[in-house]
């Protein structure tokens, strides 16, 4: 890439904005504050009711791709228009054997814009639909693509293990967010997957001040949607342990998902009403007040059924760069930063005694709370400061925003 043209980065995205998905939107306002500038492209409008406050300082201009009611006409309209402005476009799609038809149609319209817009580069979240239409889209434009393999598009049971090949060995660059995803890359994919770099999501430590946990009261708090593989139904089975032990304590689960009814079934069941409560999605905000007065926050992270999992909660990071101390399981990455009475405590995935036992640690010992606190904002400051990392991230994909001098490294 020429060192003298500003680099324009085109962020393609499965659906945006997403509730749950404030890592990409950090992402990309530490990008622009270093002054690259970004475009967004989304494959599907968003479907989510809630929305974090942060969406707000994003200036990059955001452009759905059409993806409803595509005719055959409109389809062979595209694919001359693509022939007669992308160069040596016939040729290229062969590329697209084998591709949905509605990830070739995208790509082919995200391939005018790169050209028309001056993109230099495209950078996907999740190794599914949206690296797909990334890859076809910089093989018709001629510019790299990269992207962001999290945790769904790597172990779910329906990941096309030759399809994520395909894309692991075709782009310019590959991101994924923790030492057992890149272990697992790996060793699954062999010399596909040699130039993954493990590059942790990183956080904007200024809006998340730490403030030590001394006197909270006995509260525990779970953040994130109410889907299988974040574990809840083991952190109110654990709640239902501690009540039976004579424990004073509330707890809230902060989220919503499609397990939401069977949770609450579960909390009744249990009697446990007025312990655990269900409160919905809230603006990041109101997440960071509600985990900063909590005693102790619990990410009781499983494998689903399905092979679904966490990659790294960027909850779990926020709640330990705000000194609340955690409680999580031994899942993908979440031990590379979760060390076991060091920055936090760890407890087998299903196993509500072991994780009742952890948060009744907590509760007791507030020295403990204190040193595991402290230990861990040092931890997550050396480690996930987003400015760092997407300072590196900027070097993976081989850039630099314009009027920078340098790249920093960072240890990602």
């Amino acid at each position: 890439m020429d060192s003298t043209a500003s680099p324009r980065v085109g962020y393609v995205l499965k659906r945006y904005p997403r509730y749950s998905e404030t890592f990409i939107v950090n992402e990309i306002l530490a990008h622009e504050a270093a002054g690259l500038e970004i475009e967004i492209f989304a494959l599907r409008s968003p479907t989510d009711t809630h929305f974090q406050d942060a969406l707000a300082r994003v200036r990059a201009p955001v452009h759905y791709l059409p993806a409803e009611g595509l005719k055959a006409a409109v389809l062979w309209e595209q694919l001359q228009r693509a022939g007669e402005l992308l160069p040596g476009a016939w040729a290229k799609f062969e590329a697209a054997r084998g591709e949905a038809v509605i990830d070739v149609y995208q790509s082919m319209l995200l391939a005018h814009a790169v050209r028309s817009r001056g993109i230099n580069h495209l950078h996907a979240h999740f190794a599914t639909s949206a690296t797909t239409v990334a890859r076809l889209a910089g093989r018709f434009a001629e510019v790299p693509y990269s992207f962001t393999a999290h945790a769904k598009d790597i172990f779910h049971e329906d990941v096309n293990p030759a399809d994520l090949r395909r894309k692991l060995a075709e782009a310019s660059a590959v991101i994924t967010v923790s030492e057992y995803n890149l272990q697992y890359l790996r060793e699954h994919y062999g010399a596909a997957a040699t130039r993954v770099e493990r590059l942790f999501n990183g956080l904007e430590l200024g809006r998340f001040h730490y403030a030590a946990p001394t006197e909270r009261p006995p509260h525990i708090i779970g953040v994130g949607r109410l889907v299988e593989k974040k574990g809840f139904a083991d952190l109110i089975a654990a709640c239902a342990l501690l009540a039976r032990r004579g424990r004073t304590f509330t707890c809230e689960i902060v989220g919503s998902g499609e397990l939401e009814d069977d949770l609450r079934a579960r909390i009744e069941r249990l009697n446990l009403q007025q312990k655990v409560a269900l409160t919905g999605p809230r603006p990041q905000r109101e997440i960071v007040h509600c985990v900063q007065k909590a005693a102790v926050f619990v990410a009781p992270c499983i494998v689903g059924e399905d092979g679904n999992r966490d990659g790294l909660p960027t909850v779990l990071l926020e709640a330990m760069a705000l000194g609340t101390p955690c409680v999580s399981t031994d899942v993908t990455g979440i031990p590379e930063v979760l060390h076991d009475g060091e920055t936090g405590l760890m407890a087998p995935q299903h196993d509500p005694t072991a994780l009742a036992t952890a948060i009744e640690r907590l509760l007791d010992d507030a020295e403990l709370r204190l040193r595991l606190a402290a230990n861990a904002r040092r931890l997550i400051e050396k480690e996930f400061d987003i400015h760092r990392n997407t300072a590196r991230q900027r070097a993976i994909f081989g850039i630099a925003p314009a009027g920078s001098t340098a790249i920093g490294g960072g240890s990602g």
